[in-house]
């Protein structure tokens, strides 16, 4: 194996661990607190959709993720996956 290959891959794996998606996080999370919180401890959300003041923001990836559902500024409802 290369230098190289071998580097790639010790990233890719310290990049999974510092993830911000995690329970514990995911257990910090207030109904009420305000997106500039929630972002705080997540990270920019991977994706957002909404209208008329409410929106659906999810940070992680397909089987292990954090989905937060904001009204105008503020946490409403959330929900995660595949937390450890």
């Amino acid at each position: 194996m290369s230098l190289r290959y071998v580097s790639l891959v010790i990233a890719v794996v310290l990049l999974a661990a510092c993830s911000p998606v995690t329970q514990e996080n995911f257990s910090k999370l207030q109904a009420g607190m305000s997106r500039a919180e929630v972002e705080k401890l997540l990270g920019k959300p991977g994706e957002c959709a909404g209208a008329l003041g409410m929106s659906s923001c999810t940070w992680g990836q397909k089987n292990r993720f954090i989905s937060i559902q904001f009204a105008g500024d503020k946490v409403m409802m959330f929900s995660g996956q595949g937390l450890k």
